[in-house]
């Protein structure tokens, strides 16, 4: 049945690196003590960003603080950071603490070449323009964004055709409802730049949204896609799918089945080589890996495929897991896409384990996935929420960071015997400058890897870097760039490098 799924055995023909052990070392020692903590209204959110915030080339980190302030820690190289407070300069020229976020997501919202951070709070969000040394300041007043008083968990955003900025915003359960909290979801805001400043609606119904992404989905359709939390929104509501173009939430009608789940993070990529992203939603419970089709629709994947990760895989805790931060990447660089999860109790829930290692699922090369995180050593048993697969010392190693509620912030550094690798960066001139919403299509001697770039999914907190690619034994690769206005050009790299590609002139 997997090989009927799957293509990516061609990736285990010739070009795969010997499948020596994952080893992670960890490095949590080296971090300031960081805890995502707080009441009710952070039981959810603690989301890690991962930006290049002084373009020094070395990826920093913002982590969410909770109640307590939020966390910056500025990459020194070797695994080394130093750590303070992540501080903003208000319209009065003070600075302050972000404190009560919920988690930030990394962008340049003003082409200016410096990355920004769209920060997540109960209470109004706010989005920091970044100066390019590490300091931030407020911009919801210059840019006209309305931060809302809201309790925000989700974050996505793209450049539309006429490149203009769309922020879309997820909110948790309206706690202004006398009769809440269950069954009283708030609704979900969508922020169009216009000018020099963002028009706001709402998208509504919401469902309690925990995690969102407007990307391609299985039919190559530019789609937000909203994960919801049934735990409060109980009954009448389901996962969502909204057409931007069309301004509609998606039915069964329009090929879009109903499914209702404990939704908490969504991880997007093409894992089988077909172009077709595949989608993790991980829940309380089954993680539920979606199978793209090519008629455009999507189909579990199989329990035999490995991915479902729906009880613990240490302890004799026997109850089910809770899923939250997903990502697909190549931690071996063996030119598969292995999967993280981290995941932990949201504080005391009797239903499900207390003790819920994080998971490190290991693609084989039939398609199928296995645990291997105890032996990596990062399963952590601490209650996970936001984390990061990233490159922190720049050997072409995927690193590992991973916030934790109520528990210490943990680091893991990479040394695992990994293949060849490439990590691709993309610039363009205009507002879109990172170019949001590019597709890049590498072959090499062992196989096809697509990846988009996007903003969003993850829980509550995302990263921008340079896309990563494992290469096996393969020494260089063939790379196609289909840009957000559909120009596409073409480029011979060589492995081992950080590369940045440039959209050529029309």
């Amino acid at each position: 049945m997997i090989r009927a799924l799957t293509v990516l055995l061609s990736l285990a023909a010739g070009g795969a690196a010997p499948a020596d052990p994952i080893r992670f070392e960890n490095m949590s020692a080296r971090l300031i003590p960081h805890v995502y903590s707080g009441g009710w209204t952070h039981f959810v959110g603690g989301g890690l960003a991962v930006l290049d915030c002084n373009a020094d080339g070395r990826p920093d980190m913002v982590a969410a603080g909770g109640s307590a302030p939020s966390t910056l820690f500025e990459n020194l190289g070797e695994m080394r950071f130093s750590g303070r407070p992540l501080m903003a300069t208000g319209p009065e020229g003070t600075a302050r603490n972000i404190v009560d976020s919920t988690g930030a997501y990394p962008l340049d919202a003003d082409g200016d070449g410096h990355m920004d951070l769209f920060v997540l709070r109960v209470g109004a969000n706010l989005i920091l323009r970044g100066d390019g040394a590490c300091g931030f300041s407020i911009a919801n007043a210059l840019w006209g964004l309305d931060g809302r008083d809201r309790w925000s968990t989700a974050f996505s955003a793209y450049w539309d055709s006429a490149e203009r900025l769309t922020l879309a915003v997820g909110n948790y359960v309206d706690r202004a409802d006398p009769d809440g909290p269950f069954e009283a979801c708030d609704t979900n805001d969508l922020y169009v730049r216009e000018g020099r400043r963002f028009t706001w609606r709402s998208l509504a119904p919401g469902y309690c949204a925990l995690s969102m992404l407007m990307a391609r989905d299985a039919g190559g359709q530019l789609r937000l896609r909203i994960s919801n939390d049934r735990h409060y929104y109980v009954r009448d509501g389901a996962e969502q799918m909204y057409d931007l173009r069309a301004g509609r939430f998606l039915g069964p009608g329009d090929g879009w089945p109903r499914i209702s789940l404990w939704g908490m993070g969504i991880a997007s990529r093409d894992i089988t080589g077909d172009g077709r992203p595949e989608v993790m939603l991980t829940s309380m419970g089954d993680q539920v890996l979606q199978l793209a089709q090519p008629d455009g629709s999507y189909r579990a994947a199989p329990f035999d495929m490995g991915t479902y990760a729906q009880r613990p895989h240490l302890g004799d805790d026997g109850r089910p897991s809770t899923g939250w931060h997903a990502k697909f990447a190549d931690v071996d660089n063996d030119g598969r896409a292995d999967l993280f999860i981290a995941k932990g109790n949201v504080d005391q829930m009797p239903g499900n384990a207390i003790r819920d290692p994080n998971s490190l699922l290991r693609q084989l090369p039939d398609g199928r996935f296995t645990e291997v995180s105890v032996a990596a050593g990062v399963a952590g048993m601490e209650r996970a929420r936001g984390a990061a697969l990233v490159d922190l010392d720049g050997d072409g190693r995927l690193d590992l960071a991973v916030v934790n509620r109520r528990a210490p912030m943990e680091l893991y550094r990479n040394v695992t015997s990994a293949g060849n690798w490439l990590q691709i960066d993309l610039a363009q001139p205009g507002p879109n400058r990172n170019a949001v919403g590019a597709r890049v299509t590498l072959q090499s001697a062992s196989g096809r890897q697509v990846q988009d770039r996007v903003i969003g999914g993850g829980h509550a907190g995302g990263s921008a870097v340079p896309l990563h690619f494992g290469l096996g034994r393969d020494s260089g690769a063939k790379v196609s760039v289909a840009w957000p206005d559909g120009m596409v050009s073409d480029h011979a790299l060589s492995a081992n490098a950080r590369q940045t590609i440039r959209k050529p002139a029309p």
